[in-house]
């Protein structure tokens, strides 16, 4: 394996295109840059450098090479901040979240927990697929399913309202007599719940061929964002729109609201770890939160 000096060595002398530049740097000698390439060189069996009129420039597998050594160089440097970041008296919390679960709902109810918890630092991620407690750094998991994820602790959080939302702007002069009008406004589709649209519709008892196609979405945010500038209807929970509804910047332009008896918002702790101090404080900040948590002792 080549060493993280010979990484550096070639990341400084492809950014400058100079062997010298590189070794300013580094505070090292030219010869030892050169040194250190030439040992690259030979581990990959390739040139990454040639020289074009006295000039240097990266060989297309150069070219290769630098972003996944840039890549490296990158993670070494975040991981030792990361490091330093912390005293040893201080812990960590690695959370992960939905994302607009996240933005929309944690984020506003995490205010003042560094104050009360000094010595404990939040480390918040986001993705939206599940994922294996027993391989991932996390301590803690907001998703939306129905409790049980694998070899965890699931405690339900809060239950789901799914409503339609769009811009006035996009409103018919007349209001609508039925919620099969709303697929002249475009329907936002979500990737996340391919069947939202049909399942709406299905909770009041009528069917349409539209109820899949319109624009495709990952995240809620998007389809939010994507409702806000006129470019259809979007189906999500409400408690993520308040805010714009109040504001007037969306509508409700068809009053059903869909709930889930299956599925909804949990907090996963990995099974080995829901009895960790800071988890436990961090559950019981989140029950302050949201009063009708019930955590378990």
């Amino acid at each position: 394996m080549p060493s993280l000096i010979s990484m550096q060595c070639f990341e400084a002398a492809a950014r400058h295109l100079s062997f010298t530049k590189a070794a300013e740097e580094l505070n090292i000698t030219q010869s030892a840059v050169s040194k250190q390439v030439g040992q690259l060189e030979a581990i990959l069996a390739t040139a990454l450098f040639q020289r074009v009129r006295k000039r240097l420039q990266l060989t297309p597998e150069g070219s290769v090479y630098l972003t996944e050594v840039r890549k490296v160089l990158t993670q070494v440097e975040m991981s030792t901040r990361y490091m330093l970041s912390y005293g040893s008296r201080n812990e960590v919390l690695n959370v992960n979240t939905l994302p607009t679960f996240g933005v929309r709902w944690l984020m506003p109810r995490l205010n003042g927990f560094r104050f009360k918890h000094a010595n404990l630092y939040l480390n918040i991620s986001s993705r939206i697929d599940l994922f294996d407690f027993d391989k991932e750094n996390i301590d803690i998991a907001f998703y939306y399913g129905r409790g049980n994820w694998p070899r965890a602790h699931c405690t339900k959080l809060l239950d789901e309202v799914v409503v339609p939302v769009c811009s006035p702007d996009i409103l018919p002069a007349v209001p609508l007599t039925s919620p099969l009008e709303l697929t002249r406004m475009v329907l936002l589709q979500s990737s996340t719940r391919p069947e939202a649209w049909h399942d709406w519709y299905e909770q009041q008892g009528f069917h349409t061929e539209h109820s899949y196609h319109g624009p495709r979405f990952e995240t809620f945010m998007l389809s939010i964002q994507a409702a806000r500038i006129g470019c259809g209807v979007a189906l999500v929970p409400r408690m993520f729109v308040e805010e714009e509804l109040a504001e007037g910047k969306l509508v409700i332009p068809w009053h059903y609201a869909m709930t889930d008896s299956h599925n909804a918002y949990y907090i996963a702790v990995p099974e080995h770890a829901h009895q960790a101090p800071k988890v436990t404080a961090f559950m019981a900040w989140i029950q302050e939160k949201a009063p009708s948590l019930n955590v378990a002792p």
